[in-house]
This record gives structure tokens, C-alpha cells and sequence, in this order.
């Protein structure tokens, strides 16, 4: 297995709960941005290539970089892990002339690996990756299950409750796996940090709210769907997401909202990750 040096304890994990040995990707940045990298000097015929690819201007270079590097040096057959998977929340085109850059990026990686796996792809409009990986097997994991197991354990009888629509694949997962109650918040977006959040139609007075996610970046719906909850006269509120991106004051701002706990799978590595996916991740790969 290959791993980039700024990976080790998720590489470490995987390869753990794999019995495989792992060996590093290092990385060099010369003044002018530009990356010198530097793979094992013979590779096995298959290989398995983790990297998240969160921060992905960088890694995304550095990935097209890596793969033909390694089957210059030996690999026929490289399978990409990558537990975040960048660009998947532009899905369509909002106004004339708009990239979509999940169609794009997802063409562009088919066309690199042969074979991808990854948790919690954000696939709102079409049913799965194969839309847009053509020609590229491929598995798209949850973590919901692992987060309501989580969510279940800390507070029991907590309601989930998703800040938006999008949120229902993650939430129903999650609270139908553990027993919990569950539903979604109805959410407009007026720009980047710009959002209104209108809680369902169900009492809130007394419950523990979780607030349940595949994805946090600004925090913004987090923190308007809080707001509401509590001033709807919830006992607590917490989060729980798979991808803790958390740009920004983003993490202060839930605190300053009244959010209890923030916690988040180890997918993207982050102060608030709890649950770790390792063993998810294998049994995907042993099974691919």
C-alpha cells in the first residue's frame, strides 16, 4: 500500500487492519509551489494508493503526479482509496456556462486508477459513481451507521436531525441502524454563507438533538439548524458528521451557537474525529 507522508496515521490504521505493509509517497514543495515527489523504487503489480482528497488543489496535482509514477515503476493495477472525495457538491449546472465539477473530476480519476473507493460521496442527483466514473468499479461506503452507533452510545434516545433535505440518505441510515428517531430540516441557500434554516414539524421541547451530516465546511447550516432547535426549546444539541472540513472560525461559530459536542469520523483527519473508519475501509478493499 502507498501512502502521502501527511497521511501516516490513516495509513498506519488501514494497513493495520489489512496485514499489508505500507510504504510512503514523500513529498518535497520547491519555492515556486511546484512539488517533487518520490515513490518506492519498485512497486508490486497491484497497489493500493490511499489519499484523501480534502485540500484538493494540491493533492489532486499531486495524484496525477503519483499514479503514472507508479506503473512507470512496476504497478498494473492501482486501486484509489480516498475516504474524502473532493468536488462532489457541484452536481449540476446553476447558471449558464457553469462547470460541473463532479462530472469533471470524477471522469478525470476514472481515467487515472483503476478502481476507487470512497465513504460518504456527496450524491445528491444521481443515484451513484458509476454515472459519472464510467469504465471504473468503484464503492461508495457510509459512515452513517458508524456515527448513529456513536450517536446512540453518547446519547441515548437522541433524535437525528439532518439541516437539510440532502441530509436524508445519512440520517435514515444512521437512525434506522440504531433505533433512533430521525428527520430533516428544510433549508435555502442564499450563497456560501448565506443560509435559512425551518426545523420540521415535530416538538422539540426536552429532546437531545443531534445534528447528523456527510459533510462540514463553513458550518453555516450547522449552525442555523442549532440556533433553530434550541430556540424551539431542545435540551442540547450536538454534531456529528462524516467529513469534519470545518474551514475557517467554522468550529467556533457552532460553539458560540450552543453546540455541545462536535464530533466526526477520522475520514478527514480533525481535532473533533472519534470514530475511526479503518476497518470500513478494509473489509471494502478485501471485498473489491
Amino acid at each position: 500500500m502507498l501512502a502521502f507522508d501527511d497521511e501516516q496515521p490513516a495509513a498506519a490504521a488501514l494497513a493495520a487492519a489489512l496485514g499489508v505493509p505500507w510504504a510512503q509517497v514523500q513529498r518535497h514543495r520547491f519555492p515556486d509551489g511546484e512539488s517533487k515527489l518520490r515513490l518506492p523504487p519498485a512497486l508490486p503489480a497491484e497497489v493500493l494508493l490511499l489519499r484523501g482528497l480534502h485540500q484538493p488543489h494540491d493533492k489532486l496535482v499531486e495524484l496525477l503526479i503519483t499514479v503514472p509514477a507508479a506503473r512507470a515503476l512496476g504497478a498494473q493495477r492501482i486501486v484509489l482509496v480516498a475516504p474524502y472525495l473532493a468536488y462532489m457538491r457541484q452536481d449540476m449546472a446553476f447558471s449558464p456556462g457553469e462547470a460541473v465539477s463532479q462530472r469533471h473530476i470524477a471522469a478525470l480519476l476514472a481515467a487515472q486508477v483503476d478502481g476507487l473507493i470512497t465513504v460518504d460521496p456527496h450524491l445528491h442527483r444521481i443515484a451513484s459513481l458509476d454515472e459519472v466514473m464510467p469504465g471504473c468499479p468503484n464503492r461508495a461506503l457510509t459512515a452513517a451507521p458508524l456515527l448513529g452507533a456513536w450517536v446512540a452510545q453518547q446519547v441515548p434516545g437522541a433524535l437525528l436531525l439532518g439541516p437539510d433535505e440532502e441530509a436524508l440518505q445519512w440520517v435514515a441510515a444512521a437512525g434506522q441502524a440504531h433505533g433512533l428517531d430521525h428527520a430533516v430540516c428544510h433549508k435555502q441557500r442564499f450563497g456560501d454563507r448565506d443560509v435559512r434554516v425551518a426545523l420540521p414539524a415535530l416538538p422539540l421541547v426536552g429532546r437531545a438533538v443531534v445534528l447528523l451530516d456527510d459533510v462540514a465546511s463553513t458550518g453555516r447550516t450547522l449552525v442555523e439548524a442549532a440556533t433553530a432547535a434550541l430556540a424551539a426549546g431542545a435540551a442540547s444539541v450536538d454534531v456529528a458528521v462524516t467529513h469534519a472540513l470545518f474551514v475557517g472560525d467554522a468550529l467556533a461559530q457552532l460553539r458560540a451557537a450552543g453546540v455541545r459536542h462536535v464530533w466526526s469520523t477520522d475520514a478527514v483527519p480533525h481535532a473533533t474525529a472519534v470514530v475511526p473508519i479503518a476497518a470500513l475501509l478494509a473489509a471494502a478493499v478485501q471485498a473489491f
